[in-house]
């Protein structure tokens, strides 16, 4: 059964057109699907390198836990590429992950295509969480990285309980050249 209301098929149209606009500009210079988005996540993985970081996690929040971000906040987009209001990236030495929910799957397939990073279905059957594949991939007692100031006091508690943490560096700004004004 196909939904007719104006909200699907506005939101419907919207995607399509989207897919079609990524059609045409993939592999073009700048574009977040094509060639540049690897030059942010490696630019993040040298400064994780640097800083004794095996993984590090970007959220798509402010300092007040907000779904929909200043340009400030939107550190998870310029290294991905997806634009959603929902997401959360996490950069290893080999390998990055956008964990989403349903609203956003066609939406980040699209927008990650190419780019190396690999789309983990939020809550769909046989997809890890973050802690999960943390667990299964970061080295015993491995350091994670963080905003500390963009991540809640829950979360950062019960990864403190697993790993070493560094909270105390914004390495996504640090890698953004051009990052907006806050």
């Amino acid at each position: 059964m196909k939904c007719e209301c104006i909200l699907c098929s506005f939101f419907l149209s919207s995607i399509l057109e989207f897919t079609k606009r990524q059609e045409y500009n993939k592999g073009k210079e700048g574009h977040p699907g094509g060639v540049c988005m690897k030059k942010e996540i490696e630019a993040l993985r040298a400064a994780m390198n640097q800083a004794g970081i095996d993984a590090y996690l970007v959220p798509t929040t402010d300092f007040h836990g907000s779904e929909y971000v200043n340009p400030y906040f939107k550190c998870r987009q310029y290294l991905s590429g997806f634009t959603g209001s929902a997401g959360t990236l996490l950069v290893t030495e080999d390998w990055a992950g956008l964990w989403t929910d349903g609203r956003y799957f066609i939406q980040a397939a699209a927008q990650l295509e190419g780019s190396g990073i690999v789309l983990m279905k939020d809550r769909e059957p046989g997809v890890p969480t973050i802690s999960e594949y943390l667990e299964a991939n970061l080295p015993g007692r491995g350091t994670l990285g963080f905003d500390g100031r963009v991540v809640g006091c829950r979360e950062a508690e019960a990864f403190n309980a697993k790993y070493k943490l560094r909270t105390d560096l914004d390495l996504a700004g640090d890698v953004w050249d051009e990052r907006p004004k806050l």
